[in-house]
């Protein structure tokens, strides 16, 4: 971490960037927040450790529109997501310094307490395991086994976007992704929906999937709208999310990268990224493989259009 903090300080102080994107300490050990630094002092709360799970990529869509550039943070997987907003105009590459971060996979405050682990006060990263102070005494679990879902299916560590890179990474992909899928696809339709139905009737329609994902990058949401009441949950007993989650997910097929933002910042713990994951896989068997994000030139399966498309009638016959 200091050799991050000693680069943003000489890019600060010689004036090749104008501000630091990264992430400060939060009010517990666990929860890191993404935050802008203009000077060395601010810089005296930087962090960067195994639950610096945010993908910052999507931060920089206003930062191209401030004065001079900003020196990002990138982990590998962010890069996807940062490639995709600069082919779609919404960020400034001349406008951003991307620093690619090290990553050993990212951890899950969730994953620790559902291991059984309560009382927590403290958390120490030490030879492949956390070592947690807790008020009944001191536990420790392993870091595979705290990690983020999504760092299980890692896309890779190879950063895709970068000015220059500080850190190791660590391969940490043994879960194949689309896995969760396939377990979905082998239910009969009525176990499909109840499946679904029981998930997102948690929902609690705080928009935190929607403001933390890179591909939903519009200026006014369809959601935001007063007019027909979208903008809100439904006062209703029935399954009213579905419609808000199968909407925002048709609005980023093609786009999403998986980064799996969604899924972590759920208040609810609903596996959200399974429904852009369905949308990737089906992509993938329908126009052929494309990984969203892996540069900034290629264009989209569903923004493009070739003779090899597949016809509608193939859709409707896999329905």
């Amino acid at each position: 971490m200091q050799e991050l903090v000693k680069r943003a300080s000489e890019l600060l102080a010689d004036g090749s960037v104008a501000r630091v994107l990264g992430w400060k300490a939060g009010d517990l050990p666990y929860n890191p927040e993404p935050a802008y630094f203009e000077n060395e002092e601010q810089l005296r709360s930087f962090v960067y450790n195994g639950f610096c799970g945010a993908n910052l990529s999507k931060y920089m869509i206003e930062a191209s529109k401030m004065e001079g550039k900003t020196l990002v943070f990138l982990k590998p997987c962010d890069t996807y997501s940062f490639n995709q907003l600069l082919k779609e105009y919404r960020v400034d590459r001349e406008k951003a310094w991307i620093i690619g971060v090290g990553c050993r996979g990212k951890l899950d405050i969730e994953a620790v307490k559902r291991s059984g682990i309560k009382g927590i006060e403290s958390i120490a990263e030490e030879d492949g395991e956390l070592k947690i102070k807790t008020l009944y005494g001191d536990q420790s679990i392993s870091y595979a086994e705290a990690m983020l879902e999504r760092c299980h299916s890692c896309k890779g560590k190879e950063h895709r976007v970068y000015d220059e890179l500080i850190g190791e990474s660590e391969e940490t992909g043994d879960r194949e992704q689309f896995a969760g899928v396939a377990e979905i696809e082998a239910m009969s339709p009525e176990e499909k929906f109840a499946y679904f139905q029981k998930e997102l009737s948690k929902c609690i329609r705080c928009n935190a999937c929607r403001n933390v994902c890179p591909a939903c990058s519009c200026r006014k949401c369809v959601f935001d709208s007063n007019k027909f009441d979208s903008a809100q949950k439904a006062n209703t007993d029935s399954f009213e999310e579905k419609m808000f989650h199968i909407i925002r997910a048709f609005h980023v097929a093609g786009r999403c990268t998986d980064c799996g933002e969604c899924s972590r910042v759920c208040p609810e713990g609903i596996p959200l990224h399974l429904f852009n994951r369905k949308f990737i896989k089906d992509i993938d068997e329908l126009y052929g493989e494309f990984r969203a994000g892996e540069d900034a030139e290629t264009k989209g399966p569903l923004t493009d259009f070739t003779f090899e498309d597949a016809e509608p009638g193939v859709v409707a016959e896999r329905g």
